[in-house]
């Protein structure tokens, strides 16, 4: 026709898509839910707060101001001061550090150790998954509050003689947290492997000879780490609480290490005197839970290729 424009090799219909890797589709997806991407922010901005904070507010987390004791918040001390005249605010900060290390590593021992067990039950036949899933649901049906409290009063003093007061009671605290949360963890991954390892391309991995570690290192277990990482995200919350409630106990850190649970735990006395105590460090723990979770509500939609977003 005369006017019309000649098609050309480069034109839109003939020009290739562009290849999106998945973790691009995912990251573009997580955008999407506005709760979670802005938790991210959030959680991001109390991470940054904890780790960098010390470094310009230079208050002394043990200093002591008698004339300030159980002061409200000011400018002078932006969180008020508890009953020895100590600053709430630089107390928050290292303890922080502290709480936000604490539900990460037991994270990391609960996602290492449920991975590894859910892996080798799931890829296993017989006796050897048996096994496993028994002593699964054995950690599953112990009462785990009072086993919490037992193993913290039985290795207590021998953690603190050999690591030290701080980083005994960390290690303690950490492997009893991690213990006690790999088991939902390991079932995942079981269910994910036994869904897994009967696909197409793992048959056909298969059938050119792989061996059963490539199969699981190369196609199964990066197909299930999706509901793994979204674990994760409730595992870091959980652990968090967790150490929050043996610190309110008293069971967790000593009172010179302050952690968020260990501040508020010591201004539970004096609510009616200086709520601002116990208001900072709750508001702290809920915040950095609440966040946790809409990053791991976030996760899970992006994850899964299923769901329209």
């Amino acid at each position: 026709m005369a006017g019309s424009t000649p098609a050309s090799a480069t034109s839109e219909l003939g020009k290739p898509a562009d290849s999106v890797s998945p973790w691009t589709e995912a990251w573009r997806r997580f955008k999407r839910h506005r709760l979670a991407y802005w938790s991210l922010w959030v959680l991001g901005l109390l991470v940054l707060a904890v780790l960098l904070g010390p470094m310009f507010y230079k208050v002394g987390v043990n200093d002591v101001d008698f004339q300030a004791r159980l002061a409200g918040p000011s400018w002078k001390h932006p969180m008020g001061t508890d009953d020895l005249g100590r600053d709430i605010l630089a107390r928050m900060l290292y303890g922080g550090r502290i709480s936000l290390a604490v539900g990460m590593s037991a994270m990391l021992m609960a996602i290492t150790v449920g991975v590894i067990i859910g892996a080798v039950a799931g890829i296993s036949r017989g006796w050897v998954d048996a096994v496993l899933m028994w002593v699964t649901d054995l950690f599953l049906s112990l009462p785990q509050l009072p086993l919490l409290l037992l193993l913290i009063f039985l290795f207590r003093d021998p953690l603190k003689q050999m690591f030290g007061l701080e980083v005994g009671i960390f290690i303690l605290i950490v492997v009893v947290i991690g213990g006690f949360r790999w088991m939902p963890v390991a079932r995942l991954v079981r269910a994910q492997f036994f869904s897994l390892r009967e696909k197409e391309f793992v048959e056909a991995a298969r059938a050119l000879g792989a061996s059963t570690q490539r199969q699981v290192v190369r196609h199964i277990l990066p197909n299930s780490l999706g509901p793994v990482i979204v674990a994760a995200t409730i595992d870091v919350a959980a652990a968090i609480i967790a150490e929050s409630t043996l610190s309110f106990l008293g069971l967790g850190f000593p009172p010179d290490i302050p952690t968020w649970g260990r501040i508020l735990y010591d201004g539970r006395d004096y609510m009616d005197l200086a709520v601002h105590w116990a208001l900072f460090p709750g508001l702290a723990i809920f915040v950095t839970v609440l966040t946790i979770n809409f990053i791991g509500d976030g996760l899970r939609d992006a994850l899964d290729p299923r769901r329209v977003l």
